[in-house]
Order: structure tokens, then C-alpha cells, then sequence
């Protein structure tokens, strides 16, 4: 079977180039097997946000109803500067239905492809950003995405089914 070419952009104008991925597994189409819940949607739960807590409660229920509700070790980095110690994060989030799963090793790959196109357009970050990690684990993993942050993973992940407001 011939390399897939995958549509990414690319270039200083922000044109789109395409890439040849041989060993394009994250790319064959499949029902969602589960939803990764990203960071800002725990963290509008946890703090009780005025404006996104009862959105982000009802997609919880949503798409936990239709399977399970994920997060991984990128997310929980993301929510813990908010609490004093593990024992606080943990218990903050035993009253919610999550798994935890280990970022998938493809995911790494196409991570570094999501901030090498960042780069491209001209991104000033100097490493992959948090959302490539967990924008990368959802595609590889077949997974939905519960999300409020649609733009971003739009742009570097447009094979993503997101749930977004």
C-alpha cells in the first residue's frame, strides 16, 4: 500500500502542503471509541465557572452516557497548579466518571508534526504545546474530544471529531 499523502499546513504563508505518512494508523476512520476531556473543561467544572460550568457538566454527561470520559497524564498537568497537593487534585476528581490513559507513543509523532506546522506559521512557542499532546492522543486514539478550545485543534487536527460549544 502506497503512502497516504495527509494535508498539514505548512509554509511561511501558511499555504497547505501535503506530507507522506506511511504508517498512517490514526488515520483510517473509525466510530469514536471513548471522549478525552481537556483541561478547560474540568477546570470549568472543578471551579464552578459562571459562565461554561453547566455546558461542560452537561457534555460530561453527554458523552459519558455514549462511552467513557478519558483524561490524560498532559491534562492532569494542566489542572493541578490549581491545587496544593495530589491528594486535593485526586479528590476534586473522584466525583468525576474519568479514566486515566497513558499518552500513545504515535501520539508523539504527530504532535511534533502539529508544532513543526505551528512553527511554520510562525508560532513563537519554542516546544510542542500541551494541546498538540492531547489533539495528537484523540486522533491516534480514535476518541472524541470534549473541548472549548475548537480553533486550535482545527487547525492541526482537522480529522478530529471535537465536541465543542
Amino acid at each position: 500500500m502506497s503512502p497516504q499523502p495527509i494535508p498539514v499546513l505548512g509554509g511561511s504563508e501558511g499555504a497547505q502542503s501535503l506530507v507522506r505518512e506511511p504508517n498512517a494508523r490514526y488515520l483510517q476512520p473509525l466510530v469514536p471509541r471513548a471522549t478525552l476531556v481537556d483541561s478547560c473543561v474540568l477546570i470549568d467544572v472543578l471551579a464552578d465557572d459562571p459562565t461554561w460550568a453547566d455546558w461542560s457538566l452537561a457534555q460530561l454527561e453527554r458523552c459519558g452516557n455514549q462511552g467513557a470520559l478519558l483524561i490524560n497524564p498532559i491534562i492532569l498537568a494542566e489542572i493541578s497548579p490549581r491545587f496544593e497537593c495530589a491528594d486535593d487534585l485526586e479528590a476534586a476528581l473522584s466525583g468525576l466518571p474519568l479514566l486515566r490513559e497513558a499518552l500513545p507513543w504515535d501520539a508523539a509523532f504527530l504532535a511534533g508534526q502539529a508544532f513543526k506546522a505551528y512553527r511554520q506559521l510562525q508560532g513563537a512557542k519554542t516546544s510542542p504545546m500541551p494541546d498538540f499532546y492531547i489533539g495528537a492522543h484523540a486522533l491516534v486514539g480514535h476518541l472524541q474530544l470534549l473541548t472549548r478550545d475548537g480553533a486550535r485543534y482545527r487547525t492541526y487536527f482537522p480529522r478530529l471529531e471535537l465536541v465543542v460549544p
